[in-house]
């Protein structure tokens, strides 16, 4: 058995035929961990959606903020927007399966390896939180997004504030704080005010702020983490992290590693992908 993990779809189904066929991915054997986002800007969201849920047992997705996206638009609770490529998933027939599979995968995933166990997820864990207590945190969401008040979470999921982690906060401020680092985060400062500005590559980080990785004292340092979302980042692989966005929207690449028997083996796969939106 292989274990992969690759980067953000975003609908570019043909590159994800293409990354399966390189990699010689069997479903009876090797197992695949998405990073989030498999929808949006990309041409074929409903396509990519179709062979993730097909390869269900095989594949295991997480949820990123275009996955959280389409499930708002779809409910009523934000209005599409002009670069949304969704319109394939919201009129196909198949509509309302895609939409509960989709509502049904986590934020966040521990993944047993061997002896050892590592994290996927889309964006970021703030630097107060632990493994164990991100994959808590993320069950969190996870309960309201399959259950009959997700139409009324998703209504009041948008903004940026609370900015700050805290244990005592509750009720909606609450979720929209994890589902903020989990699915949005790049930078932070360096006690954990999240900041939703800046896009820029780590190298590059705005004044008082750092990537949410290098944080000083991260609780969840000493577990690998594998994440998406952040394409001008790109490329990353440290003991303690992979970054596996490569822009494939954008006209990069979509990218996935094979884990060797050890967490630190680690093989890179790429595969060019035709350029659907330009970044901005």
């Amino acid at each position: 058995m292989s274990v992969y993990c690759a980067g953000d779809l975003q609908g570019c189904d043909d590159a994800f035929a293409r990354m399966l066929a390189e990699i010689g991915f069997s479903p009876s054997r090797d197992r695949l961990y998405l990073l989030g986002d498999l929808v949006n800007r990309g041409p074929k969201s409903a396509s990519a959606l179709r062979r993730c849920r097909a390869l269900e047992g095989s594949v295991f997705p997480v949820l990123g903020n275009h996955d959280l996206h389409l499930l708002a638009v779809a409910h009523g609770a934000r209005a599409p927007s002009r670069r949304d490529t969704l319109g394939d998933i919201l009129q196909a027939e198949d509509r309302a399966d895609l939409l509960d599979w989709l509502r049904r995968q986590p934020l966040a995933r521990r993944v047993e390896h061997g002896a050892e166990h590592f994290l996927t997820l889309h964006a970021g864990a703030l630097p107060q939180w632990s493994a164990a207590q991100t994959l808590t945190l993320s069950g969190e969401v996870e309960q309201v997004l399959q259950s009959d008040a997700l139409p009324r979470f998703l209504a009041q999921m948008y903004g940026n504030t609370p900015a700050r982690w805290s244990d005592d906060l509750g009720g909606y401020d609450r979720l929209r704080v994890i589902v903020n680092a989990l699915t949005r985060l790049r930078f932070c400062t360096p006690s954990g005010v999240m900041d939703f500005d800046s896009a820029e590559s780590a190298s590059a980080a705005p004044p008082g702020l750092v990537p949410w990785f290098d944080a000083p004292q991260r609780a969840s340092a000493g577990t690998l983490i594998a994440f998406g979302h952040w394409s001008t980042l790109g490329w990353m692989s440290r003991p303690d992290l992979l970054s596996l966005d490569t822009g494939c929207v954008w006209g990069g690449c979509l990218t996935a590693v094979r884990l060797g028997a050890s967490l630190q083996e680690r093989e890179r796969f790429s595969v060019r992908c035709p350029q659907a939106q330009e970044p901005g």
